[in-house]
């Protein structure tokens, strides 16, 4: 990306929707720029629910459109676009009422799984099932008996959000893409009203260049409200909501299947995740610092208490491991419950050469990055440009990942790991999989787990560094690996060995190895100490003692 050279589309912002737009551009032969403020996912696509899902709850408000649509994408991520990445999850709705509670869930549920089935795309899950009291017992003996009188078990999916955005952003650059993190846009180039490309700011260098391109779409969630701001626009209003999540260890509820439970102000997820639970979320206004929303002890007594009212054995604060906050983009709305607001996505030009795109739920990214091309070929006004294909492209790792599976055992044969590491490489990497073993083949020692847990190697860590874009500790940490929410010590213990680890990638010096591993080691007890914090606003303040990266 330079100053010499014209862009069909530059995409602002490196989110799911960004990413996927850069796709959805780059497969239909147009020239691509991307660029991201932070880091690839570093926003709300890393910090969502982490599925992939219809949202069974909007059939309950009549929105059978959006259901619909996030089904079929839920079909085709299972399937055909990245079944490395996204898989099946059973989750248990437990009934609570005697007489008229079943025949209106299950009914709900058929619809949903009818509708999961419908056209091409097939559902790619196992059917719903209806359990009585003693048989939800057995799928999940950890629930108070005297909290259900019976239960249905649905079928979703789930997805480690920040590896499929990551995952989406190489397939951009596999489709010539020019895609650049830590690149701040600062203003919008004009040609009278139009707008014809940014200044991009590099946050590393300070450099500033600018990147000419017929048509800008600004995909930037939360900050779209900011980003159209800088154009002078303002055709699409998004308010921002904070869902917080807590991770517990797996043997602290007994059960084989994920929960879904009714609140007062929407529904409680908890989540198999690996060896923890996913115990998720709240849903409150946020209008504080946008990139770095942080959970307050009164969400975390939230979640506590809402799961704990059908647990056997309730959860205390000892028994959290990780902390996460992400904010929705919920379009404008005139309710003043966020719950309640428009999960669907809108579609804009507010001045000639700028398309803002804005709202939806992580599922529908691929329709949301449709539409927005869509939008930026009409204003390009060339016939030639061919219809989408991103439901035909799978993402990288994904082509022959099921033959690749077949194959793990010989895989493990073959490299001396168990069985269950080749597993788990193939889940977060698929058929790329040989590129992280070649760093174990040329240095063994890069087959040993990081300090903070065994669940990802050192070689994972080399790999973040040479092929994934990681710039920082906290990159590889909170997002090509999942360590900083995994860990009790959130990554800290492993701090110092991924500094010196991507620090030989990129050449930093001892004293640049020592300063970012301190400064994500600062970045965890502020979040810690904000946790603390009865409050938003305290918690922010208590938050920005640990500031450094993104």
């Amino acid at each position: 990306m330079g100053s010499g050279e014209e862009l069909d589309v530059l995409v602002v912002g490196g989110g799911v929707v960004g990413a996927g737009s850069a796709v959805d551009a780059a497969t239909r032969g147009l020239s691509v720029g991307l660029v991201e403020a932070r880091d690839w996912a570093s926003g709300t696509s890393s910090r969502a629910s982490k599925l992939i899902h219809g949202g069974l709850r909007y059939l309950e408000m009549l929105d059978f459109a959006l259901v619909h649509e996030a089904l079929r994408e839920r079909g085709l991520m299972v399937q055909r676009l990245a079944p490395h990445l996204v898989r099946p999850v059973p989750f248990l709705y437990p009934l609570t009422h005697r007489v008229w509670e079943r025949p209106y869930v299950g009914a709900g549920v058929l619809l949903y799984d009818t509708m999961s089935a419908s056209g091409r795309i097939s559902r790619g899950m196992p059917h719903h099932r209806h359990l009585t009291k003693k048989g939800a017992l057995k799928v999940a003996p950890g629930l108070d008996p005297d909290s259900l009188v019976g239960a249905v078990q649905y079928w979703d999916a789930q997805v480690d959000d920040a590896r499929h955005t990551m995952s989406l952003i190489r397939t951009a650059a596999s489709y010539g893409a020019l895609v650049a993190n830590r690149a701040r846009v600062v203003r919008y180039l004009r040609d009278g009203e139009r707008v014809v490309g940014a200044v991009v700011a590099d946050q590393e260098s300070g450099e500033e260049i600018e990147v000419r391109a017929r048509q800008v779409i600004s995909a930037t969630g939360v900050w779209t409200d900011e980003t159209q701001a800088l154009a002078e626009a303002a055709s699409v209003h998004v308010r921002a909501s904070k869902g917080v999540h807590l991770l517990v260890p797996r043997d602290r509820i007994d059960s084989s299947s994920g929960l879904i439970l009714r609140t007062e102000k929407s529904v409680l997820f908890v989540i198999p995740w690996a060896r923890h639970w996913i115990v998720g979320t709240t849903d409150t206004d946020w209008d504080l610092d946008k990139e770095h929303p942080t959970a307050t002890a009164a969400d975390i007594d939230y979640l506590l208490e809402h799961a704990n009212r059908v647990l056997a054995d309730p959860l205390t604060k000892d028994d959290i491991e990780g902390v996460y906050a992400g904010l929705r983009p919920l379009l404008s709305g005139a309710s003043d419950q966020t719950a309640k607001l428009s999960r669907e996505h809108l579609v804009g030009t507010p001045v000639p050469g700028l398309v803002v795109v804005a709202g939806g739920k992580y599922t529908t990214y691929r329709v949301m990055a449709k539409d927005a091309v869509d939008e930026a070929v009409r204003g390009l006004a060339d016939e030639r440009v061919p219809e989408s294909v991103t439901e035909d492209v799978p993402l990288v790792g994904a082509d022959g990942f099921k033959a690749m599976w077949n194959r793990r055992e010989t895989l493990a044969r073959q490299t001396g790991l168990p069985v269950r590491r080749i597993a788990q490489l193939l889940r977060r990497y698929g058929t790329l999989v040989d590129e992280v073993l070649a760093f174990i083949a040329a240095d063994p020692s890069l087959a040993e787990p990081l300090p903070s847990g065994d669940a990802y190697l050192r070689a994972e860590v080399v790999y973040a560094a040479t092929h994934e874009g990681a710039r920082t500790v906290e990159d590889v940490l909170a997002r090509r690996t999942r360590v900083s929410i995994e860990s009790r010590d959130r990554g800290t213990a492993s701090a110092e060995v991924t500094a010196t680890l991507i620090g030989g990638v990129l050449g930093w010096d001892a004293e640049r190895i020592a300063d970012e591993a301190a400064a994500y080691v600062q970045q965890v007890e502020a979040e810690r100490r904000a946790e603390e914090q009865p409050d938003d606003q305290a918690a922010v303040s208590m938050r920005a003692g640990g500031e450094k990266v993104a």
